[in-house]
């Protein structure tokens, strides 16, 4: 009996001392695949109660292994841990067989399409002002509207037709000064080769040429000494804010003395129809009425239209 509580009291100082073990020890802490072993030893421990004292040599085996493995699961831990996944590596430099290269050298030598577009449209809006006051329309359409006047048509030709037969006749007298235009400033500009300033000042040229050869010394003097400046040294000094009003106004001037001339035929029919009439005693009918068809006639028989185009466009040289 006394044997036989001696081996109990062995058996519990052996789980007791078990039991510290597995609480405190690394192994508990932070258990690893070596975890199920204390669990087997633990089983084992609890054999001795039925087997005797042979069970608690098994069970001291098997707590030892249990501490080892504990200890080894510890140094496992202790050391380096899983290595993490490895991040994307970036794509690999070109051969040049499917590379792309993009080449923007000469991107800015030209001005682009918008920038040219702006221009157009600002070039469409002041084109009227431009066709009346630096070219030759005014002078040929003042000088068509005085004939249909001396004709003694009040509508007809239209004013429209006048305005076209002007308007291509002026495009007919321009077309050397439109051509020097593009090739001095506007081609230049469009292939890169100039800025926009010089290419304002190389495609203003030509019509600065064209309106000093058909204005007059007198024009230019009044409209310098009317805005208070000096007067130029040179005809080619004049300043463009002087040269475009002179030219109009010698534009009219030639218009007024070629529309006298053409009246004089005009006028000598009326006179001598009046007479004729005076003379018949039909003092009611209108002289206007009788001379009009007299009047065309000679308009027709002299190539009149041909004799006045031909005087406007000989009068720019």
């Amino acid at each position: 009996m006394t044997a036989r509580l001696r081996r109990l009291l062995g058996v519990g100082a052996v789980l007791t001392f078990a039991w510290v073990g597995l609480g405190t020890g690394p192994a508990h802490a932070a258990p690893v695949e070596g975890t199920a072993a204390p669990a087997l030893g633990v089983a084992a421990l609890a054999a001795p109660t039925a087997t005797g004292s042979t069970g608690g040599a098994v069970g001291l085996s098997d707590l030892g292994g249990s501490e080892e493995d504990g200890d080894t699961a510890a140094e496992d831990e202790g050391g380096d841990g899983p290595a993490g996944p490895a991040g994307p590596t970036g794509p690999s430099g070109s051969d040049g067989a499917d590379s792309v290269n993009v080449n923007i050298d000469g991107l800015t030598d030209k001005p682009s399409t918008s920038v040219t577009l702006i221009l157009l449209l600002t070039l469409i809006s002041l084109l009227p002002a431009i066709l009346l006051t630096c070219t030759s329309f005014t002078k040929v359409l003042v000088v068509l509207s005085l004939t249909r006047n001396a004709l003694g048509l009040q509508q007809t030709p239209p004013n429209q037709v006048l305005a076209g037969l002007a308007l291509f006749l002026s495009l007919f007298i321009m077309s050397p000064v439109l051509s020097d235009i593009y090739h001095d400033g506007v081609k230049p500009y469009l292939d890169g080769e100039a800025t926009s300033a010089q290419a304002y000042e190389d495609g203003i040229e030509p019509l600065r040429a064209f309106m000093l050869e058909n204005a007059d010394d007198d024009e230019i003097e009044l409209l310098s000494n009317v805005a208070d400046r000096d007067l130029p040294q040179s005809r080619e000094d004049t300043p463009t804010s002087t040269l475009i009003p002179a030219f109009i106004l010698s534009e009219l001037k030639d218009a007024f003395i070629i529309g006298f001339i053409i009246f004089i035929p005009f006028l000598i029919v009326d006179i001598v129809v009046s007479g004729a009439l005076m003379a018949l005693g039909m003092m009611m009918m209108p002289p206007v009425m009788v001379s009009l068809p007299f009047k065309l006639l000679l308009f027709v028989l002299v190539n009149g239209w041909g004799l006045i185009i031909t005087a406007l466009v000989g009068s720019y040289g």
